[in-house]
């Protein structure tokens, strides 16, 4: 194990993050809620960012593990909240005032707040699991953000809710899978498919401009949207194939590592929180809603 990562605490791992999002991780701690029914399977760590750390379909785990080289947001999959993706330059404006948010991938604040603090445990079933996560420091306002991750008819439903406590906030939530890439048993890669109706414009800063474009071929690091909600497929020929379907129109593809794929469902494009902000108010979450469904090839 790397001797700095052997050194951090759980309250440690959630500072450095915060500061860097490379700083050495200490990786799954604290308790394991596990869900099983109908050739699904998934294991989530609340103190590790409420992320799903395994997930199998027919018995065939398809998300990469955490291994000790590997920082907070390389494995797994995590709730990105109340920002996805990149906040350009760390900085949300709303409502004529500037707020700085904690740069940790120079010059941009990444991924949200998901690992900045554990999340508690409402409700665990064999089935169905609830958790929650309050707002507070860094961000600006205060609210409750609750993950709820159940098992359907051999399908996994996931969803995300933001709730203003008591003054209303731009937001934008989702989820980061890291897919693995190379399935025992089948006879390829992972292939994926999806008819995006845009590409987000990519900028010269890593951060999209705010205007589309035409889908452009891979490989990618971009957001594509969906007039009427995402559909995708991750494919494993020969073995397994995932629907991926949801009502939110952004999707952000990170395909350009050697062993993995991100398919990220989002409420929006990164950056998003500045350039086409929802707005959560006392009374009128955000709500992004996901369902993952296998079959056999």
């Amino acid at each position: 194990m790397d001797d700095r990562t052997s050194l951090l605490l759980p309250d440690d791992g959630h500072r450095a993050v915060r500061r860097a999002f490379d700083a050495p991780w200490p990786g799954p701690r604290g308790p394991e809620i596990r869900l099983a029914a109908d050739d699904v399977a998934l294991t989530v760590r609340p103190v590790d960012g409420c992320r799903i750390g395994s997930l199998a379909f027919f018995g065939h785990e398809v998300l990469r593990p955490w291994t000790p080289e590997r920082r907070a947001f390389q494995y797994g999959c995590f709730p990105m909240i109340p920002w996805v993706g990149r906040l350009a330059d760390g900085i949300l404006a709303h409502a004529g005032e500037t707020h700085r948010l904690p740069v940790n991938k120079p010059p941009h604040a990444l991924h949200g707040m998901a690992c900045f603090a554990p999340w508690r445990t409402v409700e665990a079933a064999a089935d169905r699991a609830v958790f929650a996560f309050d707002l507070g420091e860094p961000w600006p306002w205060r609210g409750t953000v609750t993950q709820t991750l159940r098992i359907v008819d051999g399908a996994l439903e996931t969803s995300l809710v933001i709730e203003a406590a008591d003054t209303a906030f731009p937001a934008d939530a989702g989820w980061h899978p890291w897919f693995r890439k190379d399935l025992d048993g089948a006879s390829g890669r992972l292939e994926l498919a999806f008819a995006a109706d845009w590409q987000e414009e990519p900028g010269s800063n890593e951060v999209p401009t705010g205007r589309r474009i035409a889908p452009r071929p891979g490989p990618w690091d971009d957001c594509f949207g969906f007039e009427k909600g995402l559909r995708a497929k991750l494919i494993w020929p020969g073995l397994l194939t995932l629907d991926v379907a949801s009502a939110a129109r952004s999707m952000v593809v990170f395909d350009k590592q050697p062993d993995a794929t991100c398919l990220n469902p989002l409420s929006g494009p990164p950056n998003g929180v500045n350039t086409a902000p929802h707005l959560v108010a006392p009374g009128a979450p955000l709500v992004i809603e996901a369902r993952w469904t296998p079959s056999r090839a």
